[in-house]
């Protein structure tokens, strides 16, 4: 059996708590247009997908709204405002120490160019040995680009490596690539380990396994 070297993790869902930020975000850019907020179904849908995915989506009932404008709201629009009302999942910073002790620790996100500013704003930098967005892999989730990119960088084989995510689309993102699917506080994906926090995810076996081994000197 290949022994674990590498957890890669979702960013949204599973390292904050962020669909408040999301919900704000976006409505901000539909008001701008005197538009409604989002429905329950497109918060959902924004959280899951990459900033212009997302933005195409919930703008597509209003035809008359130029592509040209909404383009250059986004682009006009600061996202470091709201990063105030992202919440840090409990335990991440000492599970991300711990594996970083014996491993490699990487993040795949469909979050674009406010990557960068969630890492700086929470100090995340030195946790991660790469982090691969909707921007840097050729195509985003759920293709499975970023997770073969990640493997690559590391030269380990996918059985070296689980991914921790919290939506379909994070399970389908990790399907057929070998890499073992963490199911994150969501009961209902097609997972092969389930945990509901990172305390339940270090308990999982190939992370026990993981942890006994002593530290790389």
């Amino acid at each position: 059996m290949t022994a674990l070297k590498l957890v890669i993790l979702d960013c949204d869902g599973v390292m904050f708590s962020s669909k408040e930020a999301n919900r704000h975000y976006y409505n901000d850019l539909l008001k701008a247009f005197s538009r409604p907020p989002m429905s329950q179904d497109e918060l959902d849908y924004v959280h899951m997908h990459n900033v212009a995915t997302s933005v195409q989506h919930i703008f597509r009932n209003y035809p008359e709204i130029k592509q040209e404008e909404i383009g250059r709201l986004c682009a006009q629009t600061e996202y470091a405002p709201y990063l105030r009302h992202m919440i840090m999942e409990p335990g991440l910073l000492g599970f991300l120490a711990e594996v970083k002790e014996r491993g490699f620790t990487a993040i795949s996100t469909n979050r674009t160019n406010t990557m960068d500013q969630v890492l700086d704003t929470f100090n995340l930098r030195s946790y991660f040995d790469l982090v691969v967005t909707a921007s840097s892999a050729p195509r985003p989730k759920p293709a499975p680009d970023a997770l073969y990119m990640i493997l690559e960088y590391f030269r380990l084989p996918a059985e070296a490596a689980i991914y921790v995510g919290d939506s379909k689309l994070d399970e389908q993102h990790c399907k057929g690539t070998g890499i073992a699917f963490v199911a994150f506080n969501n009961p209902a994906l097609e997972a092969v380990y389930y945990a509901n926090s990172f305390a339940e995810v270090r308990q999982l076996p190939p992370l026990q396994e993981m942890l006994r081994t002593e530290p790389d000197s």
